[in-house]
């Protein structure tokens, strides 16, 4: 594998979506509130974390890839903040500022080693600083060797197919992770990869392999799709494209936290893709590199040591 750990390492993926900053409040409990029947947490520790696209960003990165991410955050502490550990991560950052936006923030607080509350801080960007960003990504598509669209349905990708146009018109594999009941935006898109509940979203539920066989085949003929792929949980992977259904089986390990398992799914798959490997021999890695995401706490990273071994 050293050989293909330099091929990922002369690779470079283009990362473009919704990003957050993952604030993590770490404390014990030992008693319940006197104001109302909920614990009081003694916070002992403050952790930050890349979240949404960041996130994706970082798994590539992890892998060994050169990643760049370009997104838009506000003119905040919490823009700064995520910036900072951005760059921390060994990602070049492309952030569009909007003085109008509020970073997004998802706070969590945990103790006994559970996570007890989430709180969210978050808005929408305006037209005008995604109309900037759309034509920066057009400027330096063609420089990638991968283009991945994390959609977290913050506002980010906006102009989603026009990036999609100008990426296949610059020949280049656009991976798609996508959000919301209508999946027209991602049209020309080399691979979706809902799961699947998000697919029942989008075609109706089904209640056979068949079925749902019947069901992505129209989708892809639909929005002229190279490839669906659909994470299954516990029923692993299943990979519809031009040679038919390719099942994989689920990784089987403790499940310990399933937060980002997605992120690091699609981004070792973008990673793999862009190294070079075909997208059937790249699924079952990316797979496995699910499997071990989802036995860790919180957002977390993929190495491509943890992956392929030393």
């Amino acid at each position: 594998m050293t050989d293909f750990r330099k091929r990922i390492a002369d690779s470079s993926i283009l990362v473009v979506g919704d990003v957050m900053l993952d604030r993590y409040w770490f404390g014990e409990v030992d008693r319940i509130s006197p104001e109302a029947p909920v614990p009081v947490v003694h916070v002992q520790r403050e952790e930050y974390r890349l979240g949404g696209a960041a996130n994706v960003a970082a798994n590539a990165a992890a892998l060994g890839a050169s990643v760049t991410l370009m997104s838009v955050v506000g003119e905040d502490e919490a823009g700064e903040k995520l910036a900072s550990v951005i760059h921390r991560s060994g990602i070049k950052g492309i952030l569009k500022k909007d003085d109008q936006l509020s970073t997004t923030v998802k706070l969590r607080v945990s103790g006994r080693s559970q996570q007890l509350l989430r709180i969210d801080f978050e808005n929408r960007p305006g037209n005008e600083v995604l109309e900037r960003m759309t034509g920066d990504f057009c400027a330096v598509v063609d420089q990638y060797d991968a283009v991945l669209l994390s959609d977290y349905g913050k506002g980010g990708l906006g102009h989603v197919s026009t990036m999609i146009d100008a990426a296949r018109a610059a020949g280049k594999p656009v991976l798609v992770d996508p959000k919301g009941r209508d999946y027209a935006p991602y049209r020309g898109a080399t691979v979706v990869t809902p799961n699947r509940g998000e697919l029942a979203l989008v075609t109706g539920a089904w209640s056979s392999e068949a079925e749902l066989e019947r069901l992505s085949r129209t989708l892809r003929d639909e929005l002229d799709l190279g490839a669906l792929l659909v994470t299954r949980s516990e029923e692993g992977m299943s990979l519809f494209d031009d040679a038919g259904h390719f099942r994989v089986g689920a990784d089987a390990r403790e499940v310990f936290d399933v937060t980002g398992a997605g992120d690091t799914v699609i981004a070792t798959l973008a990673t793999l893709v862009a190294a070079g490997m075909p997208l059937r021999d790249a699924v079952p890695i990316a797979n496995r590199a699910g499997g071990i995401v989802v036995a860790k706490f919180g957002t977390s990273v993929v190495g491509y040591d943890d992956l392929f071994g030393a």
